[in-house]
């Protein structure tokens, strides 16, 4: 049995900052460019955590609250929220920030899933979170409940009554 890892184990903070190609015509960073940097935080924590290679397997909704302009900063934290068997939940949240006042926002939030793959790109075992600090904890308990809104979603969108009928 693989033994469990405290959450700080695989921890991982990435700042970087909106340059011009990273923004719009409006001076604010594109989308596509924070997610990319999200799934590649995310990536980091389950490799830390897993010890193995790992793949996305969701992302969750992602809301974009305010916009990080043009010169500014991006923060994004993850941590493991919660693990499966081969999967693992990472919380991930990205700020904001004004370089000349220091001032951080919140621009968004979100949950991904990944799953760590063996040597022959198989899903493969992982170890359990322990998780630290309160924050750490609180994501933890409510990973049921995120679970099961997830499978909800995934039988509702790929499992439409009328879609068996014409596969028959």
């Amino acid at each position: 049995m693989v033994q469990a890892k405290p959450t700080s184990a695989s921890r991982t903070h990435l700042t970087d900052m909106i340059l011009p190609g990273d923004s719009n015509y409006h001076g604010n960073v594109f989308g596509g460019h924070v997610l990319a940097l999200v799934d590649k935080v995310g990536s980091i924590c389950a490799r830390k955590h897993s010890g193995c290679e790992v793949v996305t397997a969701s992302i969750d909704s992602f809301d974009f609250l305010a916009p990080i302009k043009l010169g500014e900063a991006i923060h994004i934290d993850g941590f493991i929220a919660s693990t499966g068997r081969t999967s693992m939940e990472i919380y991930i949240k990205v700020m904001g920030e004004d370089l000349y006042t220091s001032t951080r926002y919140l621009t968004g939030e979100c949950y991904l899933t990944f799953v760590a793959l063996d040597e022959e790109g198989k899903p493969t075992n992982v170890p359990a979170i322990l998780p630290e600090t309160e924050e750490e904890k609180w994501h933890f308990e409510r990973a049921g409940e995120r679970k099961a809104y997830r499978n909800e979603r995934r039988k509702a969108k790929y499992h439409h009554p009328e879609k068996l009928e014409q596969q028959q």
